[in-house]
């Protein structure tokens, strides 16, 4: 009788285990791999972004969308999305195209902060983004440094 009180219990702690086995895995590795020019509308600046992302992973990942943030000196400068999809297979990597949009205040507000009067050598960025995911989840990445300025 006990048996039948801790058995629901028992299941639930047994999926509980199943689920920490999915979420071990390494976090994908993203860098910027190339800008290119792209068509803009009225104020805007764009650009395609090439991404080299890389599964450090076994197992592969299953992805349907990017979307990605960049910010320069820990202002906002640019962000896009795209409906790419695909699988990038264990131990591999994949370059991932995704348009991204400056729009004309960013491009002022960085412009503003970067002529403040004082020499500037290098200037802090971050990329932010996620591969969408199905069943699993979406797989989210992050990268920040400094950019050095000649």
């Amino acid at each position: 009788m006990r048996t039948r009180q801790f058995a629901p219990l028992l299941f639930a702690l047994a999926l509980l285990g199943g689920c920490a086995v999915f979420t071990s895995r390494d976090p994908v590795r993203v860098d910027l791999a190339s800008l290119e020019p792209l068509p803009g509308e009225g104020l805007e600046v764009r650009f395609k972004v090439r991404l080299r992302v890389q599964n450090p992973n076994a197992g592969p990942i299953h992805f349907n969308g990017v979307s990605l943030e960049l910010d320069l000196n820990d202002l906002p400068l640019a962000s896009g999305v795209s409906d790419q999809s695909g699988t990038l297979a264990g131990f591999s990597e994949r370059l991932i195209e995704v348009p991204v949009t400056l729009s004309a205040f960013s491009v002022l507000r960085q412009t503003w902060n970067l002529a403040d009067g004082y020499p500037v050598q290098s200037v802090p960025y971050a990329m932010r983004g996620k591969l969408g995911g199905g069943l699993w989840g979406s797989r989210h990445f992050s990268d920040a440094g400094l950019l050095s300025i000649p």
